[in-house]
């Protein structure tokens, strides 16, 4: 099972008493700060009796029914996963020293960057001051992670007494609602034609449902980015393509689709782009590529995409093309579809 893969890679790296529950592409990674005594001994996140996560977490509505702390099998099944800001056990969260978050930061980066988490969720301001250095307000955080959303909730541990149960509930609910709202994303695709009009497609592979599709080349625009830079390193990652004109932006969509554990608001702008050479040879590796969820690509003609069973995105691709084919760039961008 691929999450008992991620999980023994994951102890491998980080070598707690209670060991990370971590998999690909969950909605969220919730991080607490250490294991305590309870924890230690079972081997087991958030053990002790009179910690109040798993019942927040059943009634926030992130599970279906109270789990035990020995169900994190079925934790990952649901699209959560555990992990720690500090190793060492203690009896509490006091005893920990700065020593104790060395490379925490950087750990989670990697978590981050490798798992593609929607959302990594601290429990207790005191695990992200220990990872960060700075003492957070609760919810959501201005510091990204990779692509991961950043959240501070209450702690959970007896410990944290003081703040009403209710209010931690308030917290863990507001978190779900943040999971469950879309994210927007912008994004740039090319409609790469060669000399005989073929369209280049790549095939997308949903890490968590497996569905794939076809689609333009493309993705979100990185932080500063244009959209014309946007889709130059797009098409050199995904097509080794870097000598071409960029041509007129035709196309333009919006849709919402869940994607690595998050769910986006996707807005994108469709550009020509005209090649010679029908040669594909991707700037990324396989494994990277592969990590972003592309699983291969090929040149199409209009009439064997209208012919073919597959999923294309956006839906209406071959009257779309067709209709470019018959009369060149509309005037101004067409609405795609869903």
């Amino acid at each position: 099972m691929a999450a008992h893969d991620a999980f023994v890679a994951r102890r491998a790296r980080f070598d707690s008493e209670a060991p990370d529950l971590l998999a690909p592409g969950l909605r969220a990674v919730f991080c607490g700060i250490n294991p305590g005594h309870v924890s230690a001994a079972a081997g087991l996140h958030f053990a002790n009796p009179r910690n109040d996560f798993w019942r927040l977490l059943y009634e926030a509505g992130f599970t279906p029914r109270l789990l035990a702390p020995a169900e994190g099998d079925e934790l990952l099944r649901l699209g959560f996963g555990i992990t720690n800001a500090a190793a060492r056990t203690t009896r509490g969260s006091s005893d920990l020293r700065r020593t104790d978050f060395a490379g925490s930061a950087a750990r989670l980066e990697r978590v981050a960057a490798e798992l593609r988490p929607g959302a990594i969720a601290f429990v207790g301001k005191e695990a992200y001051r220990g990872v960060f250095g700075e003492r957070p307000e609760l919810g959501v955080q201005a510091r990204r992670l990779a692509d991961s959303w950043l959240f501070v909730l209450p702690s959970t541990s007896p410990a944290n007494a003081a703040v009403p149960y209710d209010e931690r509930l308030r917290w863990f609910r507001a978190l779900a609602t943040h999971l469950e709202t879309p994210r927007l994303r912008v994004a740039a695709r090319a409609i790469v034609l060669d000399r005989a009009d073929r369209v280049l497609l790549v095939r997308f592979r949903n890490p968590q449902s497996g569905v794939t599709f076809w689609a333009t080349p493309g993705g979100a625009l990185e932080a500063g980015e244009t959209y014309e830079q946007a889709v130059r390193r797009e098409l050199a990652e995904e097509a080794g393509i870097t000598s071409f004109e960029l041509g007129p932006w035709v196309w333009e969509r919006e849709h919402v689709f869940e994607w690595l554990g998050a769910l986006l608001r996707q807005h994108e702008r469709f550009f020509v782009v005209r090649v010679n050479s029908p040669e594909v040879r991707p700037g990324l590796s396989e494994e990277l590529l592969r990590a972003e969820g592309l699983d291969g690509s090929r040149w199409w003609t209009v009439d064997e995409i209208g012919r073919s069973d597959e999923n294309f995105a956006p839906r209406a691709l071959a009257s779309l093309l067709r209709a470019f084919a018959e009369e060149g760039p509309p005037p101004r961008p067409i609405h795609a579809g869903p």
